[in-house]
């Protein structure tokens, strides 16, 4: 099973690695792995050797990936259960050389490995699990503090040594279980990693996170700046859970231990999940608090801005009062004074008018005067031509007639030509006061 040999993209073990921990390690190459009570069975498919494997049989690849998945759910689940035993037990702190919780950490890298997709790079297709972990910080935001730690590691060089790094800083946490079910729960992004039949799709992915909640109890320290993540080799121990197959299936303290530790999980569980309540609400609270304080700053400011803008309102009424009172006293001065005026245009306008008549009948009487000398004349020129008086008398007694005519008749054109101008004037004087007299009604 290529997901549960030693990754590709590591250092190449010597030979001598290899066969001392082929003489330690049961591999699962051609094996089903079951459960029986607390301890592992392996039941053997067919012979094999450490020689170099055989041509591949033309196998089922489902069956053979779900007989996978099945392996290491079990593996998982007897890690995790003898690494909280063996803490309990021992009772305290755990550090990177505790032997069980190194096993625990190959059995996840195995898990994590399940179903990966090969990408290509310029050096060859390169299989990494650093690329779905690094998604949890999307999915969960406190996942991004443990990122930013792992990619500021200063001996870290390949994306397995990150993404073992980042697996040890989540369980020191005590958040490995979140974490890993808000991935699961993301099947849309996980598929961009995995085959569809790879355990972190598929639902053994899920009880394998289940299980990791039983971690919390686990108090974890690790010194990681001198250690070698890149190049270490991830191999399966069996010997730590083998057990012969007529073994008994368990004590009962070891019943009542389980019993114990599952109420333990039950309750640390419902703790953190009462204070991630907890903090939420106080989160809102203070969310409340804020948006009141900021609300109560904006009536504050409403409040000034209307009590400035009554006081604007008053003193623009006081002005505009002011202004209509000055208006009203100037447009009646200007009243009166309009009105005195016209009284003034109409009493000269009858003047006037008294003045027209008076030479109307001053006319009228110098033109009866005018007809009563030329009747005269007429008659004094008849006369004078039954007379017998002399030329010279005749002469200068109708050439004083005609100088008193052309007199008269002088008079009379100076009368006429003055009525003319009165009558222009009370024109001009009419119409003004015409004029004056609308713009005031």
């Amino acid at each position: 099973m290529s997901a549960l040999t030693p990754p590709t993209d590591m250092p190449t073990p010597t030979t001598d690695k290899i066969t001392q921990a082929a003489m330690e390690t049961i591999y699962l190459c051609k094996f089903r792995v079951s459960m029986d009570g607390e301890w592992l069975c392996l039941r053997e498919l067919d012979d094999i050797s450490l020689t170099p494997d055989p041509e591949p049989t033309h196998e089922d690849p489902n069956y053979l990936m779900a007989n996978e998945r099945m392996n290491l759910m079990n593996m998982a689940k007897l890690s995790i259960k003898g690494l909280i035993e063996s803490a309990l037990n021992l009772g305290r702190t755990l550090d990177s050389d505790y032997a069980p919780l190194q096993q625990f950490f190959v059995v996840m890298e195995h898990c994590l490995k399940h179903g990966l997709k090969a990408k290509k790079t310029f050096l060859g297709q390169n299989k990494s699990f650093w690329g779905p972990l690094e998604l949890v910080e999307k999915l969960v935001p406190e996942a991004a503090e443990i990122t930013a730690s792992v990619k500021d590691l200063p001996g870290l060089k390949t994306p397995v040594g990150r993404g073992r790094a980042w697996l040890r800083l989540a369980l020191m946490q005590k958040k490995l279980s979140e974490y890993m079910k808000a991935l699961i729960n993301k099947k849309e992004l996980l598929s961009e990693f995995y085959e569809p039949n790879a355990l972190m799709m598929e639902e053994e992915g899920a009880i394998i996170a289940g299980l990791l909640v039983g971690l919390n109890v686990i108090d974890a320290n690790f010194c990681m700046k001198g250690e070698d993540l890149d190049s270490q080799v991830g191999v399966i121990d069996f010997s730590m859970y083998l057990k012969d197959g007529n073994s008994s299936k368990g004590s009962e303290g070891d019943g009542q231990i389980t019993a114990i530790l599952d109420q333990k999980n039950y309750v640390e569980e419902l703790n953190r999940h009462l204070n991630a309540t907890v903090n939420n609400l106080q989160a809102k609270v203070d969310a409340l608090e804020k948006s009141n304080t900021k609300l109560t700053e904006e009536l504050a400011v409403a409040n000034n801005r209307i009590i400035t803008l009554q006081e604007e309102m008053e003193r623009v009424k006081e002005e505009s009062s002011y202004i209509l009172e000055s208006n009203r006293k100037d447009v009646e001065k200007e009243l009166e004074i309009q009105i005195s005026m016209r009284q003034e245009m109409e009493l000269a306008m009858k003047m006037l008018e008294k003045d027209v008549c008076e030479k109307q009948d001053a006319l009228v009487s110098l033109r009866q005067q005018l007809d009563d000398l030329r009747a005269l004349k007429h008659e004094l020129a008849f006369k004078l031509q039954s007379s017998d008086l002399g030329v010279k008398q005749k002469s200068e007694l109708n050439s004083r007639l005609e100088e008193k005519t052309n007199q008269m008749a002088a008079t009379i054109k100076q009368l006429e030509q003055s009525e003319k101008d009165l009558v222009k004037q009370a024109k001009t004087l009419n119409s003004a006061a015409n004029k004056l007299i609308p713009k005031h009604h």
